[in-house]
């Protein structure tokens, strides 16, 4: 985005109103803004020169290791951050003001001072701000007044007045306390989400700002601004709460798909919010769509001087005494609703077990001069060594390691403890047995092999009868659907980096040679008693302390970083009444302290939604639930609305419908299908730069990016000018809430126009 800062010494002609808005250009009402304007260009100015300056020293001082080298690189980004966000935006950094007192209080997009210390703006997430978005005629908050701007290309193009008490304002300024908020309502969409933060509503802020203990549950129909509240709270929460700090685990914000958070993309950074992670539920399993196996079988066989690298095929598994390979039953949408259950994720963790077991007999392990007796009980002792919630193939390493620790406990040669690692390292017969084990798994193969092996399942999830296991199996394996996804997540949670062995031994590796060159370096130096620098140097390097400090961390330190893993301080989901129960658990994982905003609307929810919130979302593990609804439609015009609500109190009638506050003028219109092209023609010459999408006809396509064709499920969460439904009793399947909720929110996607077309 284009530097839109005020250079030095440069004028300020912050009021650029319309020739109809004569009467609100009197000095008297404006000329006080006009000096502060002033005073906030010139600091934004010498805030952004000391802000670029500090970042330049910062860069130029040298990295340092370790802490330092993090602390570094933090405020380097920390510094390019905060530039970025004050450079977007010029003098409309200022959202407004309030007045409590005898001189008004400016509110901006952030906190600025001048050079004295004396405070232009006050951040708009600050407790002092909130009587600007939260004051009502019923509750002013001890305010007198409030002005709201508009703002176009850095001027302020039209402004509005809200008078609390008699005699607060004088003059001939707007006194609709609605207005600002009703005119910005009509105004064109775009690709994304416009800037809605000046004009942020009571209801709306009040929810933005609660506090972030349990799970705050937003539940609101459509246009009522949920996904207002859940950005701007996301927002709220990093600036308001430092237990969500990026080095407490962040915040994590959850979509319903690519298009919304597309749309959506720009609002947060607008925030000066840009570490918050964006994904859909997809994203938290990347690999879903790929065959990974290979990269977990091509080190079969190969044995390390460190650690054995075996791993198995597990597309073949002995389940009990009986040997089943892969069967193809052909693959089946039955049993969809097993496969989301719980039950079905907590079957990853027996599944993963298969390949926990220790062996049944002991072995005799040979060294030069001692053989070795490895007892069950010992493979027991060493099987037991990862800690709870261990990763299966991070485990391993802990697991070898305690092998070698007891079999070194119990040798009674004479040979040198290292040269007997050595050889138990290297016994192939020991490798070969601890790999038979405890293989090395690929996530994906566990899935897979559910869906492929019978006797697997059943022996994994015993609740399941005979004819639902046939109807799991699949010809394919791993033509994955969106219902395997929280089960590829749960495996690949339990299971872990397939390669991470490889990434521990290359890591100690490095850190080896790293240590040995030093020590060979250093002992030189010392035996050579050719350097003393009389401050006591070299004493320092015969401590181990100093040697550790040496050590480069960035050259062990891994850059293969899943950010989606978690843990997660706080978690934002949208859209959420979607979601199923196993899905939550892939969320729940992700956030131990169970801190979460919820952003839905039950009567949005494709497949049903009966159960309350609470009820819900108990049953899967989030106990500490509170509820605030949103009933306003501040989107829909009531024309609109009017059509859409029978729609779904037809299939839902106690769907929390809310109450639009705005009528169009324009009725919902109706014709043939082939009055498309002409209608998406007359919008695209007469709109200026409004935006159009067309829901219900894949194939339609039209050479402006300001029409779109989506289907009902991928326009959740937008909104667009015009909305055209083609043939919308097609929607959906045959069941009739999944068809009346594809209607209901295809057509209260619209902010202008609604035009239903049929064939």
């Amino acid at each position: 985005m284009a530097d839109r800062s005020h250079s030095q010494g440069e004028s300020v002609d912050s009021f650029n109103l319309p020739g109809n808005l004569a009467a609100k250009a009197d000095p008297a009402l404006i000329a006080e803004d006009t000096k502060h304007f002033a005073a906030i260009a010139s600091s934004l100015t010498a805030t952004i020169a000391d802000l670029t300056q500090r970042l330049e020293t910062v860069r130029k001082a040298p990295a340092g290791k370790g802490r330092q080298a993090v602390d570094r690189d933090e405020e380097v980004k920390r510094l390019t951050a905060r530039l970025r966000s004050l450079r977007r935006y010029s003098l409309d950094i200022c959202l407004g003001r309030m007045v409590s007192g005898s001189s008004p209080v400016y509110i901006g997009r952030f906190g600025l001072t001048d050079d004295d210390g004396r405070r232009l703006l006050v951040d708009w997430r600050s407790p002092a701000a909130e009587p600007f978005f939260g004051a009502t005629h019923a509750n002013p908050m001890g305010l007198a007044s409030r002005r709201r701007y508009r703002w176009t290309g850095g001027q302020v193009t039209d402004y509005w007045d809200e008078v609390f008490t008699p005699g607060a304002l004088e003059g001939h300024a707007a006194l609709d306390d609605q207005s600002a908020f009703i005119a910005s309502l009509g105004s064109n969409r775009s690709a994304r989400m416009r800037d809605v933060l000046g004009t942020i509503q009571a209801d709306q802020d009040a929810i933005i700002r609660a506090g972030s203990g349990g799970a705050l549950v937003v539940d609101g129909g459509p246009g009522t601004g949920k996904t207002v509240v859940a950005l701007h709270r996301t927002a709220y929460l990093l600036y308001s709460d430092p237990r969500l700090g990026d080095r407490r685990g962040g915040v994590l914000f959850v979509g319903p798909h690519e298009p919304y958070l597309a749309y959506v993309s720009d609002v947060l950074p607008s925030l000066g919010e840009e570490d918050v992670q964006t994904c859909t539920l997809r994203d938290l399993v990347p690999w879903s769509v790929a065959d990974t196996s290979a990269a977990a079988s091509s080190g079969a066989g190969s044995i390390s001087a460190d650690f054995p690298a075996g791993s198995v095929s597990v597309g073949s598994v002995s389940v009990g005494s009986v040997s089943v390979g892969s069967s193809s039953v052909g693959s089946s949408s039955v049993g969809d609703a097993l496969k989301t259950s719980v039950g079905m994720v907590r079957a990853i963790e027996a599944a993963v077990r298969f390949y926990e077991e220790p062996p049944a007999t002991g072995m005799t392990v040979a060294t030069e001069d001692d053989d070795i007796r490895l007892t069950t009980d010992d493979w027991d002792e060493a099987f037991g060594a990862p800690g709870p919630g261990t990763p299966h193939n991070e485990g391993r390493s802990q697991v070898w390691e305690e092998l070698i620790t007891i079999l070194l406990a119990k040798y009674e040669g004479e040979e040198p403890i290292d040269l007997v690692r050595g050889t138990l390292l290297r016994d192939r017969e020991l490798a070969s047995a601890f790999n038979r084990a405890w293989p090395i798994l690929e996530p994906s193969d566990i899935v897979a092999d559910l869906w492929s092996v019978p006797a697997y399942l059943r022996k994994c999830a015993p609740w399941l009868s005979s004819d639902e296991i046939r109807s799991l199996q699949r010809a394919d394996p791993r033509a994955w659907t969106e219902a395997d996804l929280p089960l590829l997540d749960a495996a690949r949670l339990r299971v872990g980096d397939p390669l991470v062995s490889r990434e521990e031994r290359r890591r100690d590796a490095a850190e080896a040679a790293q240590r040995k060159g030093y020590a060979r370096v250093i002992d030189d130096l010392i035996a050579s008693h050719e350097y003393d620098d009389g401050e006591g140097l070299m004493q320092m390097f015969m401590q181990q302390d100093m040697r550790d400090v040496l050590l480069d961390e960035d050259a062990l330190r891994s850059s293969d970083v899943d950010r989606l893993a978690g843990p997660f301080a706080h978690i934002v989901v949208d859209e959420a009444q979607e979601l199923t129960d196993a899905e939550w658990q892939m969320l729940l994982v992700r956030c131990p302290s169970r801190s979460f905003t919820i952003v839905g609307d039950r009567a949005q929810a494709r497949h049903g939604f009966t159960e309350s919130w609470s009820e819900r979302l108990g049953r899967v593990g989030l106990e500490r639930v509170h509820l605030a609804s949103l009933t306003i439609n501040y989107r829909t015009p009531s024309e609109i609305m009017a059509s859409a609500e029978p729609v779904i109190r037809a299939v839902l009638p106690d769907a929390n419908v809310p109450t639009s506050i705005r009528d169009s003028g324009v009725q919902v219109a109706y014709g043939p299908v082939s009055d498309l092209p002409s209608i998406i023609a007359e919008f695209v010459a007469s709109s200026g730069d409004g935006v159009a999408c067309v829901i219900g006809d894949p194939s339609f396509a039209w050479p402006s990016p300001r029409v779109r064709s989506l289907t009902p499920v991928l326009a959740k969460g937008l909104e667009f000018d015009l909305v055209v439904l083609v043939d919308p009793e097609r929607f959906g399947s045959a069941d009739s809430i999944e068809r009346a909720v594809d209607r209901y929110v295809a057509m209260t996607r619209a902010t202008q126009r609604l035009v239903i077309l049929t064939s």
